[in-house]
């Protein structure tokens, strides 16, 4: 009892120095998240992206990475573009960037990772719209697309009020100072904290518990590290998505399990599908089935996997190629537990003090009923 007692206790410390090693970047990626969501109209947006051209592709894609990284209140926003008659690729396409894209994934990635995952994860994300576009073109569904859209009309539920974007004549940084508009940051600060946190618990727990009490050679048996990189590689691929399903940790919550997956010797590319594969954890494959409904859940989901596998293969065959494929750290549980009064530190205690004072003026300033839904 005392060794179980003793691992629990090593579990949550291991599940906390992943958040302390990453907790200011979270705050920093969620108030740029927060300035760019303000100065957006999702009207104007979906007005853009009524065709499933590739310009229409490449406006989703930056719109997506401006947007928010929670899964959820991505898929929500996607159902509401469907709704509203924008491309069912450029919707995806939107889907994809807003949970691959975002600046906070890329830098908790740099911070857990390193570098080369960052770039996969950023890079990866254009090839996966890319891929997707490629399938979804292949396979056109449009019986399917248009129940989608009779079905998505009939569905009002949101994760929460869309903040009213903040546009007037004034010039961008007199908006961005404005009452108004720091009021509106707030707003989406918290609002996209409260749709994300419990994922965020979820996975550092996650990570924490699996690195004390699954062994290496579990992770390394399931993941066949014993064949050749030739074979590892596109089996990894093939298994990491599934991993990523019955987790269900969405968004950036999978990057520590991601970490612990990596130091225990998982191939690049199986890593990578596995944080690619955020999109199709059962909790979202279910909220397609409520949005558009089950066959057309069926048929994002398969294509999200195609997706996701191949785009893993290909990343890992191109970082291989030029040589970028880093070591992996089997120490990441020993570093990620030692704590030091360093830059983390201090930057920790900075963003810190700015998320409460953005809580604090969001609850001075609560939601009223006549703002409109997203």
């Amino acid at each position: 009892m005392g060794l179980f007692l003793t691992h629990i206790g090593q579990a949550l410390l291991m599940a906390f120095g992943m958040f302390w090693s990453v907790g200011w970047s979270l705050v920093l990626g969620f108030l740029i998240s927060a300035v760019i969501q303000v100065f957006v109209s999702k009207e104007k947006m979906s007005a853009l992206l009524g065709g499933d051209g590739p310009k229409e592709i490449a406006l989703a894609t930056g719109f997506g990475a401006a947007s928010s990284s929670c899964s959820y209140a991505s898929a929500a926003i996607t159902r509401s573009l469907i709704q509203k008659g924008a491309g069912f690729i450029p919707s995806l396409a939107f889907l994809f960037s807003s949970t691959n894209l975002v600046i906070e994934l890329g830098i908790i990635l740099y911070l857990l990772m390193g570098w080369q995952f960052t770039a996969a994860e950023w890079i990866g994300g254009v090839v996966m719209v890319a891929v997707m576009s490629v399938l979804v073109r292949l396979t056109y569904p449009w019986r399917l697309i248009e129940e989608a859209r009779q079905h998505a009309a009939h569905i009002s539920a949101e994760h929460g009020h869309a903040v009213s974007p903040v546009q007037n004549g004034r010039s961008f940084g007199a908006r961005l100072f404005s009452s108004e508009a720091l009021v509106a940051i707030a707003r989406s600060f918290v609002m996209d904290w409260s749709m994300l946190w419990k994922d965020l618990a979820a996975g550092f727990l996650i990570a924490g518990f699996l690195s004390v009490f699954v062994p290496i050679d579990t992770w390394r048996t399931l993941f066949v590290t014993s064949l050749s990189p030739a074979l590892q590689m596109p089996l990894n691929a093939l298994v990491g998505p599934l991993i990523a399903v019955i987790s269900f940790v969405c968004s950036i919550g999978n990057v520590p399990m991601a970490a612990v997956l990596w130091g225990s010797g998982i191939s690049f590319g199986g890593v990578l599908a596995f944080l690619y594969a955020d999109l199709i954890v059962l909790p979202l494959l279910d909220a397609y089935r409520r949005y558009f409904g089950w066959k057309t859940a069926a048929y994002i989901g398969f294509v999200f996997y195609i997706t996701m596998v191949l785009t893993g293969i290909i990343m890992d065959g191109a970082f291989s190629a030029f040589g970028l494929v880093p070591h992996p750290n089997p120490n990441i549980r020993e570093q990620t537990t030692h704590f030091t009064i360093d830059y983390t530190f201090w930057l920790n205690l900075a963003l810190g003090a700015v998320a409460a004072y953005l809580f604090v003026l969001s609850a001075k300033s609560p939601m009223q009923a006549h703002h409109r839904h997203g």
